[in-house]
């Protein structure tokens, strides 16, 4: 079990996307909202390999350039590194009762409101913060998902 790490005043954000115009849009708002974008993403090497640049929560959507491999991604992220991720994408069918170890999904297009919602969400959650609210739009995953 890894030992729960509060985020810093200014999360490290990683997204990971493979639609080039949905990846700079969702970096330009997390700037925006006065959070460090790390890096983009676009398949399971590449996002990985951000790792190296200790993101403290990951925006992941499902499909990307290498398949529908964004639920191993999150899953692996969460799980080996203590990363927390949200699936940002346009099928949250695929992602069935939820993938172990993520928090939860939300539906694409997501407009700023929703995204500050999320991340603001995510760093209270990370910082163990005990009654907080997910953001209305969000999906919450059940903590015994497999």
């Amino acid at each position: 079990m890894h030992s729960k790490r509060n985020i810093p005043m200014t999360p490290q954000i990683m997204i990971v996307e493979d639609e080039f115009l949905i990846a700079m849009e969702m970096e330009q708002l997390v700037g925006n909202l006065g959070y460090d974008c790390i890096g983009v993403a676009d398949d399971t090497e590449s996002a990985i390999g951000l790792v190296s640049k200790k993101p403290n929560i990951a925006l992941v959507d499902v499909n990307l350039s290498d398949g529908p491999t964004g639920p191993a991604i999150g899953a692996r992220l969460a799980n080996e590194h203590d990363i927390k991720v949200v699936f940002v994408t346009a099928n949250p069918k695929q992602l069935g009762a939820g993938v172990k170890g993520t928090l939860g999904a939300i539906t694409k297009p997501i407009e700023i409101e929703v995204l500050k919602g999320i991340l603001d969400y995510l760093v209270k959650v990370a910082n163990n913060k005990d009654d907080v609210e997910p953001p209305r739009r969000m999906k919450l995953f059940e903590r015994s998902v497999s």
